[in-house]
């Protein structure tokens, strides 16, 4: 999200098309400069994400820690409002520190732009965490949109107002109106759904009554537009004026903005076919983003046949009234949230709501259900589609708990474990505390969820916590009868034991699991007994027990393919190679599991393993790479607010010793601190002796508003090529290269591909082709 230079002359003519929106950019700049909260206030369809995005761009470089855009719209659950702003920082909740506390502790010292975008519906968390911002960050600006004001104090409030509206003057010139703002989307929006459409001496009479009578309101000029595909400006014009006539006895009186373009949508909905008016009022169910297999599950049935579903979704997406992104080579969909409330009242006016919403509820449960063994065994592609579908099921969670609907809601918390083990502790400690408050799960069930808590709670190094919830998880073992599950129970007690400084206690459920466990034929309980004698054999100073079982883990993981649990034994392997001096045998095991953290993104796993890589660096005699090292591995610890891990320690301190013998205090220091500053994949290729990758993907100063792909369709969008060739050239559909672009327009604020290309060409003024 860097901004484009402002040196004059170097910018295209199209990028004055937002005239009008210069108005509020120097306003906005202006009170932050004094001021360390806006927001933008104004209502739905407006633009006001648009214009907060533009606005960060063109500020981005007068932070040093660029500019985040926090996105709430897919975000129903107050609770959830600080973890949203802690995704969008890169930041994870996967240890022992809460989200709030981590966000504040990572933002005091920062000086960066936190755009926090759609509050309206979350009022209350999103002024709370905002405030919080404010007052433990004095180098942190907030940019809100809202469609009222957060009321906190420091608060400057900017009106957002429609979009420039031709003038109304008979007589004024062709080129003059296509310079309004109101009519260049228009005209870019119709020229992109048509292919042919263009602002002429014949059309541009109706094009300036039809943005008047849409009262500029962005949202409302694209729906519109999009229908030129069929119907010419006049008749789009005339069939709108026939709609409001109506509504204001067939004068010309104007309507409430909110009713012009709730009478659009009217509008746009009433046109469309039957089964794309059944299928757009049921995609409201979604929270977040959506892919086919989900509408084919959810929203079909007689009247939109499955076959049917991609051909009705497409033929909504190029209605604008869907969304198309691609994450990581999947076609996603989802509604501007404006759509989203337009569907939800359409939903509940044909009287499907609670049809649709248990018909989700089931999809999701059953899915999650039926994908236990792959979240285990395949768990680097179950987390890449966790990752799609996360807010779908937090609002499922949300859907139980709301309906006491505990068994269900149990078992689904339960069965994307993997998800709060790898990504967000403290929300699954949330949710499953929560859940159980409604009442008993299955048994089964509820035996997963005292198990469950356990273990998060020992990821967060709370033994405390973790002992209870254990204790009943051996309970629901014993009275279920089931030596799988009591095995494992058994083991997780025994690591929460040593944790907790009890020994004895570590020791009487090691022994007891290992009675349990072996005559069994099943990997979960072998290797939550292999763990447990790991880390015994760690606590108890045996590094030979913990170099067998280490070998022995190792092993079967690698049989059954459980990444999680051989990236764990690699790192027991290491760290028995290393206090044992064998420092080319302690490399391969940590290089090994590093690619493997990198894999699955597990953040803890990740900096322990730069520290250990770090501690072999300085046995090595590569001092400075050891510094280097020792400090990325500290900001990868402290982003995901995890405390050291004690068997580190004292090999860590003495790396340390090893490293300033040789390089002296001040330049260790000054390494170590290189080291900080790395970007957390910077640090792993430095860790892995990978070359330093350039990527124009990548944003400068952590600004990451450009999807990789996006930023790849924007560089050939610059170059000249057409949809058609840039698709060709990443072997991609020419549909996605359009949702592409459009995808970019939307987040920069542009209306044609122009200005992307003049965008591009300004970040390339210094001749080295500065990243996006």
């Amino acid at each position: 999200m860097a901004r484009p230079s402002r040196r004059s002359g170097n910018l295209p003519a199209e990028a004055t098309s937002f005239i009008g929106r210069r108005r509020e950019l120097a306003e906005v700049r202006k009170k932050l400069s004094a001021a360390r909260m806006v927001s933008l206030v104004g209502p739905g369809g407006v633009g006001k994400t648009r214009l907060a995005v533009r606005i960060a761009a063109d500020l981005a470089r007068g932070f040093p820690d660029g500019a985040w855009l926090v996105e709430l719209a897919d975000v129903r659950d107050p609770a959830l409002v600080s973890n949203a702003a802690m995704a969008a920082l890169d930041l994870r909740d996967q240890a022992f520190t809460e989200p709030l506390v981590l966000l504040l502790s990572y933002l005091k010292d920062k000086d960066l732009l936190l755009v926090v975008d759609n509050c309206e519906h979350l009022l209350d968390s999103a002024a709370q965490v905002a405030a919080d911002v404010i007052k433990a960050a004095p180098g942190v600006r907030v940019l809100a949109t809202s469609r009222e004001p957060l009321a906190i104090d420091g608060e400057h409030v900017v009106p957002v107002p429609p979009l420039e509206l031709p003038s109304g003057n008979a007589d004024e010139s062709l080129a003059l109106l296509g310079q309004t703002e109101a009519v260049m989307l228009f005209t870019e929006r119709a020229a992109a759904a048509s292919g042919t459409f263009e602002l002429s001496g014949a059309n541009q009479t109706a094009v300036a009554e039809l943005c008047r009578r849409l009262d500029g309101l962005p949202l409302a000029i694209e729906l519109a537009a999009v229908r030129t595909r069929v119907l010419t400006v006049e008749q789009i014009r005339d069939r709108l004026n026939d709609r409001f006539g109506l509504l204001t006895g067939g004068g010309r009186a104007a309507l409430p903005r909110h009713q012009t373009l709730r009478t659009t949508i009217d509008w746009s909905y009433e046109l469309l076919a039957a089964p794309e008016g059944a299928l757009l009022r049921r995609l409201c169910v979604f929270a977040g983003r959506f892919t086919v297999k989900d509408v084919e599950a959810v929203c079909t049935g007689d009247d939109v046949p499955v076959a049917a579903a991609l051909d009705v979704l497409s033929s909504l997406v190029d209605k604008s009234l869907v969304m198309k992104e691609d994450v990581r080579g999947i076609a996603c969909y989802r509604l501007h949230e404006t759509m989203r409330e337009y569907s939800a009242l359409k939903l509940t006016e044909a009287g499907e709501e609670i049809g649709v919403e248990e018909r989700c509820t089931d999809y999701y449960w059953s899915r999650c259900q039926q994908a236990v063994p792959e979240a285990r065994y395949k768990l680097a592609d179950w987390l890449e589609w966790m990752d799609l579908e996360i807010d779908n099921i937090r609002a499922i969670l949300r859907h139980c708990l709301t309906r006491r609907d505990a068994r269900r809601g149990i078992d689904l918390v339960t069965s994307v474990g993997w998800y709060w083990i790898t990504r967000a502790t403290s929300e699954g400690v949330r949710w499953l505390d929560e859940l159980q408050a409604c009442g008993p799960g299955n048994p089964e069930g509820q035996f997963w969820a005292y198990f469950l808590r356990g273990f998060l709670a020992v990821l967060k190094a709370d033994p405390t916590a973790a002992r209870p919830p254990l204790q009943r998880a051996l309970a629901a073992a014993r009275e279920l009868g089931q030596p799988l599950l009591l095995a494992q129970a058994l083991s997780m007690a025994s690591i929460a034991e040593n944790l907790a400084g009890d020994p004895g206690a570590a020791e009487r459920y090691l022994d007891e699991s290992s009675v349990v466990t072996t005559p069994l034929d099943d990997f979960p309980a072998k290797i939550s007994l292999l763990q447990a004698r790991a880390l015994n054999g760690f606590f108890q100073g045996d590094i030979e027990i913990v170099k067998a079982v280490a070998s022995e883990g190792v092993r079967l993981s690698r049989e059954v393919g459980d990444l999680y649990s051989l990236e764990m034994m690699l790192l027991n392997a290491g760290g028995t190679a290393l206090i044992t001096g064998d420092f080319e045998q302690a490399m391969s095991f940590y290089t090994e599991a590093l690619r493997i953290a990198q894999r699955i993104d597990d953040r803890v796993a990740e900096y322990a393993l730069l520290d250990g890589l770090g501690c072999v660096a300085a046995g090595s005699g590569q001092a400075r790479l050891a510094a280097q090292l020792i400090g990325a591995a500290e900001t990868v610890r402290t982003q995901a607010g995890a405390s050291l891990i004690p068997i580190l320690a004292p090999l860590i301190a003495q790396a340390e010793g090893l490293a300033i013998a040789e390089l002296g205090q001040s330049k260790f220091d000054s390494e170590m601190d290189a080291g900080k500053r790395m970007g957390r994949d910077e640090a792993i290729r430095l860790a892995l002796g990978e070359p330093a990758e350039i990527s124009a993907a990548a944003p400068p100063n952590g600004v990451a508003l450009l999807g990789k792909r996006e930023a790849e369709v924007a560089r050939l969008v610059a170059k000249g090529l057409s949809n058609k060739q840039i698709g060709a050239r990443l072997f991609i559909s020419e549909r996605t290269v359009d949702s592409h672009v459009r995808s970019i327009l939307n987040k920069l604020g542009f209306n044609s591909r122009v200005q992307i290309a003049g965008w591009m060409t300004s970040l390339r003024g210094d001749g080295r082709g500065e990243k996006i």
